[in-house]
């Protein structure tokens, strides 16, 4: 889980400080927690009967990790700068994260071939 703490003395960019440090933090957690709960990685080979060329996909895409990660991090940052709503600082902060994130993912499976540029 994530816990979050809020302290009033400190200043906004002390805070601003924080929220990166924490986010940090949170993304190394989330990773070290999910590399020792991870299930084997399986691969499944697709083969396309029209051209005969198979292709393997496997695991996650760095899409959907990006978007995760993204997600998290905006969710965790909005809710520390929105000191008044922080529920909805965490759900702008999520989507925007969430978006920002994909594309930065969505365009590193292109570079990989996961992903076929659009022509």
């Amino acid at each position: 889980g994530i816990t979050l703490f809020a302290c009033k003395n400190k200043s906004s960019a002390d805070q601003a400080k924080l929220s990166a440090e924490d986010s940090a933090k949170i993304y190394e957690a989330q990773r070290a927690e999910k590399k020792a709960h991870a299930a084997p990685v399986t691969t499944t080979v697709y083969k396309d009967e029209s051209s005969n060329t198979a292709s393997a996909k496997q695991g996650w895409s760095s899409a959907a990790k990006g978007a995760v990660i993204g997600g998290a991090a905006g969710a965790v940052t909005g809710a520390v700068i929105n000191k008044k709503n922080r529920a909805a600082g965490a759900v702008v902060g999520g989507v925007a994260g969430a978006g920002v994130g994909y594309t930065i993912g969505r365009a590193k499976d292109r570079k990989t071939g996961r992903v076929q540029p659009k022509n």
